[in-house]
């Protein structure tokens, strides 16, 4: 085959329909491959993580359902000033671009108030130490209630008029009174000499009659 027999082809019509056929083929094909993996990846759709903080459970799902994206809630903690259940956390946080679909993990404020056990003052306790470690616990103090006993000793503990146990749980932060003595019971000095074998006051003690009769008899 000569050099002219090998290049000839290239006036071949049919030829460069045969090439034109094959790069749209591989144009064709290769966006395909582009557009599929655009649209699984999502590329080029992301969205701006909403502000949702202090807002409702509810309302944080719905802002992020209308953005395309998904809210889990993941953990909880206990901020006493806040509503129960309203969003306290959250991640990715605001402001940061996501692709569509991403999930965000949400921390809320507990639904009920946490217990917490009430340390041990009752029967063992004055009034100040009861008063130093209720507070250093983080519970409230009404003012105090007095029943008849030693002085300033914590005899009880209520919560809303109840007594409470030892070892009782309350809410976190509850608002407790302390039931102390007010001196009124306190055990008086007694002389031994004054009272009886059955516990009877006595002022002096009786003379037989027939001692003062024979003393008469004397004179």
């Amino acid at each position: 085959m000569t050099i002219k027999e090998f290049f000839s082809f290239r006036q071949n019509k049919l030829f460069w329909i045969n090439i034109a056929a094959m790069i749209v083929v591989a144009g064709g094909c290769l966006f395909g491959v582009l557009k599929a993996l655009d649209a699984y990846t999502r590329h080029g759709e992301a969205v701006v993580v909403p502000d949702v903080k202090g807002l409702s459970l509810t309302d944080a799902q719905k802002m992020f359902a209308e953005r395309g994206l998904k809210a889990v809630v993941a953990d909880s903690s206990y901020v006493k000033k806040l509503p129960a259940g309203c969003v306290l956390d959250y991640n990715p946080v605001a402001g940061q671009r996501v692709k569509q679909g991403r999930t965000v993990y949400l921390t809320i404020n507990t639904l009920s108030t946490p217990l917490q056990e009430v340390p041990d003052v009752a029967d063992n306790s004055s009034v100040r130490q009861a008063e130093a470690r209720l507070l250093a616990a983080g519970f409230r103090l009404t003012n105090n209630d007095s029943i008849p006993g030693e002085k300033d000793w914590v005899y009880e503990v209520k919560y809303g008029g109840r007594v409470l146990d030892m070892g009782a749980k309350v809410p976190v932060g509850a608002t407790l009174t302390l039931v102390i003595g007010n001196g009124d019971g306190e055990p008086m000095p007694t002389d031994s000499l004054a009272v009886d074998s059955l516990g009877v006051p006595q002022t002096e003690a009786p003379q037989p009659a027939g001692e003062t009769l024979e003393e008469e008899d004397w004179f």
